[in-house]
């Protein structure tokens, strides 16, 4: 049975660090809901009510466009293993950039990875645990490097022209809020 909580107990964040995955959920009440898979070293847990990822280059930009339309997103870490549980973060997100004040003091949490692109910050508002008993159980081979690789070969010049062309509004034509200062 769901059970809820108001922060991130101890136990969860214990939880949420053995995880090599998680998901992002966003959307607006006029915009295809998004879902995104994340992985790599990219996730922080900054304390019981905030956690934040480093948010590489990709194809597009819709949690940025979302969160700049309405905020809200779900975080979901799920165990593969033998200890089944689903773990979900609600709250109010938003993108944090190279021009923001706070940019500084959050990127110092992360490690140097290709496509750097902004960090998403997350405020939680609730947490929510499930049995996750239908969970199928996987085996972790390894990281994925090939977006790491492609950002590399991109380069800094490549990158910023990836912006401008695919990451400045969403598929729904929502501004993205990218490179607005540039």
């Amino acid at each position: 049975m769901a059970r809820f909580y108001p922060a991130l107990e101890e136990r969860h964040r214990d939880f949420i660090a053995a995880q090599k995955l998680f998901f992002t959920a966003t959307g607006t009440a006029d915009s295809r809901l998004n879902l995104s898979p994340k992985g790599m070293d990219s996730l922080r847990m900054i304390d019981a009510h905030r956690v934040a990822y480093l948010d590489l280059t990709g194809s597009g930009n819709e949690t940025a466009a979302h969160l700049l339309h309405n905020g809200r997103m779900t975080m979901m870490w799920c165990s593969f293993d033998a200890d089944p549980l689903i773990l979900r973060v609600y709250g109010r997100g938003r993108a944090v950039r190279r021009q923001d004040p706070e940019w500084g003091e959050l990127r110092g949490l992360f490690l140097d990875l290709p496509g750097e692109r902004q960090i998403i910050l997350l405020e939680i508002d609730s947490v929510q645990t499930s049995c996750g008993y239908a969970v199928p159980m996987y085996t972790f081979n390894g990281e994925r490097d090939t977006l790491a690789h492609w950002a590399e070969k991109k380069g800094a010049v490549g990158l910023l022209d990836y912006w401008r062309e695919k990451n400045q509004v969403s598929i729904d034509g929502l501004p993205t809020g990218l490179l607005e200062n540039e």
